[in-house]
């Protein structure tokens, strides 16, 4: 029977093969109430000392105080401090000579993981409220970082979830553990998955790789689990790198990184380094405009190669020797992965190793900038920045003007069109250290090449304009539709794919849902020549492809908005949608629908009809767009304000707010996380 008992004893050899010194915890004389381990070699003992040797004792004296006495507060906000103290080191102040000095004490060596002990302990036991003792607690300097729960394969009445419950009635019974704590395991050997202390049973994920190569994709072996992500040099990369708070009401969420958005990020990093020519030989003493430290080398170097213990550069030099292209690569992860974050992880990584980068972070819409702004004004702590919205071009000229580092700034294609260039025909910057993260990169980001049009005027694309403005930088497109394989324009824009996650292993993971399309046809009541003219628009839409054809064929699809939106036509749809979600969906899952229109005027009339079919669906329906300054008054009442928008937000997420379908033109369709959408009815021509 291979119980508990020997799964704990297969992973705690696991763990020793690749570094770890095992213990158990019975044998170790220790105070059962406190949950730091502070024998001999462990952090509170010396390694705080060998880790800063140039501290004074004072400052290590107060580094350890703070460690060890947190303020008042919730778990989760007591965590988010140690989590700081990990990644960035304590902060401390103490007396020197009768002078009052400043100093950081760092918890872990990041640069050199050899300077740090790592210990794997099973049975260690807490005694809080209550006297518990976890399977295996993983330690680095003393610290238990992770925490993992075991359960039987063997037994039919156990699996993951019990592990999972268990870890939460921990959390709630012996928390002073889990104030250290980087994330948790559960694994019953068949399926093995990590969260952190906010993570639902829904967001615990498996770990799909050892060392980047997705060649177990489906099923994943519990080992590789615990060696992807607990080899030693990658796990001190994933705690400094690859975890988060996202600030959130009531209580910030702790995110960790998929295995997905980690090997992809390094590889990105890896492929900005490069376009950027930031990780080429120094042949010379850099000038300080450049945004260049002379040790840029080093700085490159200092990226964990995967599965090695050191990292190895020695292939790339001759390609970094090249001159720099600023193609930093087309990073193409499906819609419903963690895009968001994961660009959040690459600004965080990028820059430390490129001595603090501007980042310039280019979309085409304007809901989309505000909705990548919030992600990544959420994660501020971590990033240690406050990110800006530039208003205009000269707006963003002026933020880019004598600034030599740093700098997190959204904006939208249109704000470069709005101007060729400043009067002084000057770009905006000429620095190298700025990169140029460009989402959605699949749509509006061509146009390198200037074109005549038919009345001889010269056109210049946007493409064109953005790296006029910023001849040196690197640009990195991130993507979450599938690229056409025939259409190079996005490759031959910012490079080759660095790193592709499509739907089938998204939905794999469990990190996107999977769909189910149903082609519905209805009977619009419309005679033949109405019919006759959808037709043909269809083919003008097919026919009028190319960029240069948009301003005309958007008059001509004026007869499509007249076809769609016609009384009998919203009648029809919405009589066939009422029936269709009253008599299938409504009590399916949690009834929730999203209703996509194809403009703003048909949303409302859509809106407006379904009441007037259905006057008590007052609460459950309810339009989301942007509003327009030349709006009906009507309108105003129905889409309300930015802050009206955010509570239906939080309204259609909540599985139990009887607000269950959203009418939506464009809004909520990109990076708006809802698992528990049931249905969506698309009212637009697809293709």
């Amino acid at each position: 029977m291979f119980n508990e008992a020997n799964y704990e004893n297969a992973v705690v050899s696991l763990l020793e093969s690749i570094g770890y010194t095992h213990l158990y915890g019975p044998d170790i004389e220790r105070d059962y109430h406190n949950p730091l381990f502070m024998g001999a070699g462990t952090l509170i003992e010396d390694q705080i000392g060998r880790i800063n040797p140039k501290a004074h004792s004072d400052a290590i004296e107060e580094a350890k105080n703070k460690l060890t006495r947190f303020e008042r507060g919730t778990l989760v906000q007591q965590n988010k401090t140690f989590m700081d103290y990990l990644q960035n080191g304590v902060e401390v102040t103490y007396q020197d000579k009768g002078q009052t000095k400043t100093d950081i004490i760092r918890l872990i060596d990041y640069a050199n993981p050899d300077n740090n002990t790592f210990h794997v302990i099973n049975q260690w036991t807490v005694i809080e409220n209550e006297n518990k003792r976890p399977d295996i607690v993983v330690f680095v300097n003393g610290l238990p970082l992770v925490v993992v729960e075991l359960k039987s394969c063997m037994r039919e009445e156990t699996d993951i979830s019990h592990g999972y419950r268990q870890l939460k009635n921990y959390m709630r019974l012996i928390p002073s553990l889990f104030v250290y704590n980087a994330f948790c395991i559960t694994s019953d050997l068949i399926d093995s998955k990590v969260g952190t202390i906010t993570s639902g049973l829904d967001r615990y994920t498996s770990w799909k790789t050892i060392n980047g190569d997705y060649e177990e994709t489906q099923y994943a072996k519990y080992n590789v689990l615990f060696e992807g992500m607990l080899e030693p040099n990658r796990f001190l990369d994933i705690i400094k790198h690859f975890i988060l708070f996202s600030q959130d009401t009531p209580e910030d969420i702790k995110i960790l990184a998929g295995y997905h958005q980690y090997f992809a990020v390094k590889k990105a990093v890896e492929s900005s380094l490069r376009a950027s020519g930031y990780g080429r030989r120094p042949k010379r003493q850099s000038n300080i405009k450049s945004g260049f430290p002379t040790d840029s080398l080093t700085a490159a170097e200092s990226i964990p190669e995967y599965g090695k213990e050191k990292p190895s550069y020695s292939a790339e030099l001759e390609k970094r020797d090249s001159p720099p292209d600023g193609k930093g690569g087309v990073f193409w992860h499906t819609q419903g992965s963690g895009k968001s974050l994961s660009m959040v992880f690459y600004t965080g990584l990028m820059q430390e190793l490129m001595n603090n980068p501007t980042f310039i972070v280019l979309t085409d819409r304007n809901n989309l900038d505000d909705q990548l702004f919030e992600q990544f004004s959420a994660c501020k702590d971590f990033l240690r920045q406050t990110p800006e919205q530039a208003t205009d071009r000269k707006n963003l000229h002026d933020i880019l003007n004598n600034r030599q580092a740093n700098g997190i700034f959204f904006t939208t294609m249109q704000k470069f069109q709005a101007s060729e260039k400043p009067e002084s025909g000057e770009p905006l910057s000429t620095r190298r250290n700025i990169i140029v993260m460009a989402d959605e990169a699949h749509r509006s980001q061509y146009g390198l090449i200037e074109k005549v049009n038919k009345d001889g005027k010269i056109v210049v694309g946007t493409a064109r304009i953005i790296r006029d403005s910023l001849p040196n930088a690197t640009f990195i497109g991130f993507t979450g539709t599938p690229i056409s394989s025939e259409d190079r324009n996005t490759r031959e824009v910012f490079g080759d794919y660095i790193d592709i996650y499509d739907m089938t292993q998204s939905v794999e993971d469990g990190a996107t849902k999977p769909v189910y399309y149903e082609s519905r046809v209805i009977n619009l009541g419309l005679n033949e020549d109405i019919l006759r003219k959808i037709d043909e628009t269809y083919e003008l839409m097919a026919a009028n492809a190319d960029e240069k054809d948009i301003a005309r064929s958007k008059k001509e699809l004026g007869s499509m908005e007249a076809i769609l939106n016609a009384p009998q036509t919203i009648e029809s749809l919405c009589k066939d949608i009422i029936s269709h979600y009253e008599d299938n969906r409504e009590n399916l899952l949690t009834g929730k629908a999203l209703l996509v229109c194809y403009s703003r005027s048909i949303a409302i009339n859509v809106y407006q009809k379904i009441l007037e079919l259905r006057p008590a669906w007052t609460e459950k329906v309810k339009v989301v767009m942007t509003a327009g300054n030349d709006d009906p008054e009507e309108w105003g009442k129905i889409i309300g304000n930015k802050t009206y928008k955010k509570d239906l937000a939080k309204k259609f997420k909540d599985n139990d707010d009887p607000m269950k379908i959203a009418i939506v033109v464009d809004m909520w369709l990109t990076g708006f996380d809802v698992p528990s959408l049931a249905t969506m009815y698309v009212y637009k021509p697809m293709s």
